[in-house]
């Protein structure tokens, strides 16, 4: 596709330049590459991302929801809030995400969980922090 619109700008800019005169050539040539560019950044841009899965369930005390895009990403989380009504009361959520490399076609997961204690992710491809 990218050699059929090489020729096409080609063609235009022949055309164009068989048409003005010579002291125009140089604003020619300039917007023969700005189309050009145009033109490429069109033929070459990727397609849109859609949603194709998404749930959710919204509580008083917790929620939950799950999505799925087109390219292979994948989203869950749940949360919940503990010691209620205390002076300490905080939320306790849970999840994962993942997504697939574009180049390697390999596919990364990350799941965490996020507390009191602050967030805490794990993964294959993460490094593990040594013990204490």
């Amino acid at each position: 596709m990218a050699q059929r619109l090489s020729k096409s700008i080609h063609k235009f800019d022949n055309f164009y330049r068989s048409n003005t005169a010579p002291t125009q050539n140089k604003p020619v040539t300039m917007k023969a590459a700005i189309i050009f560019a145009c033109l490429l950044a069109v033929a070459f841009a990727r397609p849109e991302t859609e949603i194709v899965k998404q749930d959710s369930d919204v509580g008083a005390e917790s929620y939950s929801y799950n999505v799925e895009t087109s390219d292979g990403t994948q989203k869950q989380e749940a949360g919940q809030l503990q010691d209620i009504g205390k002076e300490n009361e905080a939320i306790s959520v849970t999840g994962s995400y993942s997504w697939v490399d574009e180049k390697t076609g390999e596919k990364f997961t990350v799941t965490y969980v996020a507390d009191k204690e602050g967030f805490k992710p794990s993964g294959a491809h993460l490094p593990v922090a040594p013990e204490a």
